[in-house]
């Protein structure tokens, strides 16, 4: 069994310094590009949000959660005591499965 294959390394060293180069160059290319974004931002492009984009930003945005469940919750992790109700993540998987599979054969048939 041969341990060191001497062209094998002599291939990675020769990845490595392509990788080096590379990522050199890469830094100039973003901050052209952060550049180039802050300019098109202030440039005042019009744009519109699909409905589906909308709902969910008013969903993220609503405070629909019970801190002190949280909390309870992250106490319970951390101790070690959670317990995670399988058939219950389960059902909601499905339902969730079900809600998304509905609302695809929607949008096909309009």
């Amino acid at each position: 069994m041969k341990i060191d294959n001497h062209a094998d390394s002599a291939n990675a060293l020769s990845r490595t310094a392509t990788a080096r180069q590379q990522a050199k160059g890469a830094a100039p290319a973003s901050e052209t590009a952060s550049r180039s974004a802050s300019h098109v931002a202030s440039a005042g492009v019009p744009v519109t949000l699909s409905e589906n984009v909308r709902t969910a930003a008013l969903g993220r945005s609503s405070a629909g959660f019970n801190a002190q469940k949280v909390t309870e919750v992250k106490n319970a992790i951390d101790q070690g005591t959670y317990r995670v109700n399988a058939e219950a993540v389960a059902d909601k998987l499905l339902d969730n499965a079900a809600e998304t599979l509905a609302r695809a054969s929607q949008q096909r048939s309009h």
